[in-house]
């Protein structure tokens, strides 16, 4: 079998993370062609372009600093280059950009080629709710899993263990998935239910706006855990970035747009938007009373309710979650 090609779509942190380990583990692999594209969205870093810092840096020195990619991890700044010729195609960016980016991409994708979406969101359509991998499936006509877990971008880069799922309605391209990505440090588990998977990948963000809401009001870490869970959930509500803005956001009466642009470096927050995109479902659904936590983020973030009264969600509909 000829030696498949892999494209990284994606290079905020999670995605330099991501291309760290697939770039040392196709040059463990004659399964894989050795170099690997990353798509960038090409900056400028002190006059110089990010692309061409990462390929001769080897370092992504604005959202992955201190680590150093493996050299075979080339940047490529125009996505319909990066992805051309490509057999697996690893999507890492915002969700709210991938509808744009998977049109520009269709013409060059090629046929049988196979992508797995590392991307924690959900969008809002007139029907209802629309996973990521439905929108990539439905635009490019490929098979697409997906892969979520508690994955903090930066400890994975630092080759601290944990544990991640891809979920796969085709079972052998998850395991093909699980052998570009899996180190002895990063384990995968392949599971069928790929849509559960990813469901609680992008809803879980929600929750950590709201564990945040609690840091910032000086609640204590039982408070914290009546909207907690575990695995995925607990990681993002004590160390992601969505945690972190809306705690920001309590003490420094600051909108979360300001927070965003300030302590993120140019990378997107997926909590306040998949709130959006759940309220209007649950408001089409008349489910609003059914979720009062979802709801009561949603409000924070966008219909200036006072986050004083956030907790108060929880008080009063004991049945949340």
């Amino acid at each position: 079998m000829p030696a498949k090609k892999v494209c990284v779509v994606g290079s905020g942190n999670w995605g330099s993370a991501i291309a760290k380990i697939i770039g040392e583990n196709v040059k463990a692999s004659n399964r894989f062609q050795p170099l690997v594209n990353m798509w960038v969205y090409e900056e400028n870093i002190s006059g110089r372009k990010l692309t061409e810092i990462i390929n001769t840096e080897h370092e992504n020195v604005k959202y992955l600093p201190g680590h150093k990619l493996p050299k075979n991890v080339i940047a490529v700044a125009d996505v319909t280059e990066a992805v051309t010729g490509a057999d697996f195609l690893v999507f890492v960016i915002p969700h709210q950009f991938i509808r744009k980016l998977c049109d520009q991409m269709k013409p060059h994708i090629k046929p049988g080629a196979i992508g797995i979406s590392l991307i924690k969101g959900i969008d809002e359509s007139p029907t209802g709710l629309t996973l990521i991998s439905d929108i990539i499936r439905e635009k490019l006509d490929i098979d697409i899993s997906v892969l979520m877990g508690a994955n903090i971008a930066s400890e994975v880069a630092d080759n601290n263990f944990c544990e991640t799922t891809i979920g796969a309605c085709n079972e052998r391209n998850g395991l093909l998935f699980k052998e570009l990505m899996q180190t002895p440090n990063f384990r995968i588990t392949v599971v069928s239910d790929s849509n559960t998977v990813e469901l609680c990948g992008a809803l879980k963000n929600i929750v950590a706006i709201g564990a945040g809401f609690c840091d910032g009001l000086g609640f204590g870490d039982n408070t914290k855990a009546a909207s907690c869970g575990i695995a995925d959930l607990i990681t993002t509500c004590y160390g992601g970035r969505n945690r972190r803005i809306a705690e920001a956001f309590v003490t420094s009466n600051k909108s979360i747009a300001e927070l965003e642009a300030e302590m993120l470096n140019g990378q997107k927050l997926q909590g306040p938007q998949t709130s959006a995109e759940v309220y209007k479902i649950l408001e089409k659904k008349s489910m609003v009373n059914k979720f009062p936590l979802f709801v009561s983020v949603y409000q924070v973030c966008f219909e200036g309710k006072d986050v004083k009264c956030f907790i108060s969600c929880l008080q009063n509909h004991p049945q949340h979650m």
